[in-house]
Formats: C-alpha cells, sequence, structure tokens
C-alpha cells in the first residue's frame, strides 16, 4: 500500500468488523486488521475482540505492549480512523486515581497490622514465658 492510497475509515465503518472472522481495532488513530493476528495474540482473541467498536489505544497501552509487538502493527495496518468519528466521551480521563490511593492506604495498613499483631503476641508469650521460668528457677 503506497502512502497516498491510505484508507480513511469512520469508526462505525471499523465497527462493523467485530467477529473471529473479520476483527479490526483503533489504536492511535490507525486502524487494523487483526484477523489473521486472533489465534497467535498471546493475551488471547477475547481481549481483542471486547476492544472492537471503539478506540482501543488505552488498552492497548495500558497492557504495556513491547516495541516488537509495536513493530509487528505494521502488517496489520489498513487504514486511518476518521477522528471526528469518535466520540469524545469515549476519552479516558481518570477522576478516581486519588481515591483508589487512599483506599490503598488503609489496606496496606491492615495488611501490615494482620502480619505484625500476631508476631507481637508470639513476642509477648515467648518473653513471659522467659521471665516466668528464670523467676521460678
Amino acid at each position: 500500500m503506497g502512502g497516498g492510497e491510505r484508507k480513511v475509515y469512520t469508526l462505525a465503518q471499523v465497527s462493523e468488523h467485530n467477529n473471529r472472522q473479520d476483527c479490526w481495532l483503533v489504536i492511535e488513530g490507525r486502524v487494523f486488521d487483526v484477523t489473521k493476528f486472533l489465534e497467535d495474540h498471546p493475551g488471547g482473541d477475547e481481549v481483542l475482540l471486547s476492544a472492537t467498536g471503539k478506540d482501543a489505544t488505552d488498552d492497548f497501552d495500558d497492557v504495556g505492549h513491547s516495541s516488537s509487538a509495536r513493530a509487528m502493527m505494521d502488517e496489520f495496518h489498513v487504514g486511518d480512523i476518521d477522528s471526528a468519528s469518535i466520540p469524545t466521551k469515549t476519552k479516558y480521563t481518570p477522576p478516581k486515581q486519588p481515591h483508589y490511593n487512599q483506599d490503598k492506604t488503609p489496606e496496606f495498613i491492615i495488611k501490615v497490622l494482620q502480619f505484625l499483631v500476631p508476631l507481637l503476641i508470639l513476642g509477648l508469650a515467648i518473653g513471659i514465658r522467659f521471665y516466668t521460668k528464670s523467676a521460678s528457677a
């Protein structure tokens, strides 16, 4: 495919390719026909099929694909997406991030306490036993 022949698809057109026989994805503004790659995808075909019909860039980036995986994508590139056809509301903005951190802090403290409290009780029991033995001797 030459540089000037690249097709531009709308999200609606790409969304029609959403099954095992015909699977297209939108990643970083580019359209990929990954049908032939479904069986070989290390994460399984379900992951790819669940990413059809939307901008899958965030899904792709969140997994942290290797540079060899990114290089491999070129052979599946069939065109570009008409960015006007992607609804802006699908853009992912994580306002919940601080809440997760606040939730994890008490959870972490609880885990530490679950580990330390039994150790302290064990240490106290050994200490009491040691001192009662030496006191009675």
